[in-house]
């Protein structure tokens, strides 16, 4: 039961994966993973999980970055959408890695037969079903329901109808959906603990930018809540969704429909740009639309304990190993 119960809740950390990591690839960055943390800098990610002994396990890769393979790659919007690609990508090796090394440590009833039980881990197949799921679920949850909802609207009042309103109303039903389910998830303590974790992965990035020693004292008095966070970039997206739809002049539902998806890596591209501007800038205009993200990580982020918070520390120190062997200097906002 407890097996099945991790790889549930490797499950529900994959539909939570954009709002746990960062994807910035010129700054530190990390994600909360199943008991654990990923840290990853421009040229290298290093992983730490503790097992139900109390051990941490560690593990760590160096990194190419994308817009050092293609100068394309590192224009202003099209970054955000490769850079994004990149970070969720290695943010999926990271969860499962986590659930294998958790699961691994699991105990095994005997079979029936006497002999010994195989050890149960997330395959290459259930991973790969999980990313089909998501993306449905995905579309489904954040683009299909809310227009559904919105044309029904429509029909009741054919005020609705006006291309401003119905887009606004299209865009708030969104942001109430993804809240709710943000929110849902986290009365789940399994999902609490990843919470949890990606506050320490927050806090230890805070030391690192300010130029802290990485110890569990010095981390522990930075605040959860950072602007480059996936959660903010989440809620800038659905923001600045509302008001490109505005001046897109399409009216049926399918229309509608097509727009969203087909829009989504461009409103994403610039999400990423007014993210990372914010980060560097945080007086400025731009780091106000980032302000509901960061109130929204008063739920996702939780205050870690001081175990939580070693292993995000011991996960960029192996970061930061590699990175010395292949990468330069770091970029800190």
């Amino acid at each position: 039961m407890r097996r099945w119960r991790q790889i549930l809740r490797f499950l529900a950390a994959i539909q939570l994966l954009p709002a746990l990591e960062s994807g910035e690839e010129t700054l530190v960055g990390g994600q909360a993973v199943l008991e654990g943390v990923m840290m990853r800098s421009p040229h290298a990610w290093g992983i730490a999980v503790r097992k139900p002994s109390g051990e941490i396990t560690t593990h760590s890769e160096p990194l190419e970055r994308p817009s050092e393979k293609r100068k394309w790659m590192g224009w202003p919007v099209v970054r955000g959408v490769i850079t994004l690609g990149h970070a969720m990508s290695l943010g999926f090796r990271a969860l499962r890695f986590s659930a294998n090394v958790v699961l691994d440590e699991l105990p095994v009833d005997p079979s029936p037969d006497g002999k010994p039980a195989k050890k149960m881990e997330v395959t290459g197949w259930m991973a790969g079903v999980n990313i089909a799921f998501s993306v449905a679920f995905f579309i489904f949850m954040y683009k299909y329901l809310p227009l559904v909802a919105t044309t029904e609207l429509k029909k009741v009042n054919p005020a609705f109808g006006q291309q401003l309103i119905f887009n606004l109303v299209d865009g708030l039903i969104r942001i109430a959906m993804f809240l709710l389910f943000v929110w849902g998830v986290s009365l789940w303590k399994d999902i609490r603990r990843v919470y949890e974790y990606h506050g320490a992965e927050h806090k230890t990035v805070f030391a690192f930018e300010n130029g802290d020693p990485l110890e569990t004292g010095a981390v522990q008095k930075y605040s959860t809540y950072h602007p480059r966070c996936g959660t903010s970039f989440l809620m800038t997206v659905m923001i600045i969704s509302m008001v490109v739809y505005m001046f897109i002049p399409v009216y049926t539902f399918w229309a509608r429909f097509v727009e969203r998806i087909a829009l989504l890596p461009i409103i994403a591209g610039v999400s990423y740009e007014i993210i990372r501007f914010a980060a560097k800038h945080r007086g400025s205009l731009f780091a106000m639309m980032t302000a509901p993200g960061l109130w929204l990580q008063r739920i996702t982020t939780q205050p870690p304990d001081d175990r939580e918070v070693e292993c995000a520390i011991v996960a960029l120190d192996e970061a930061m190993k590699l990175e010395k062997q292949h990468g330069g200097e770091l970029v800190i906002a």
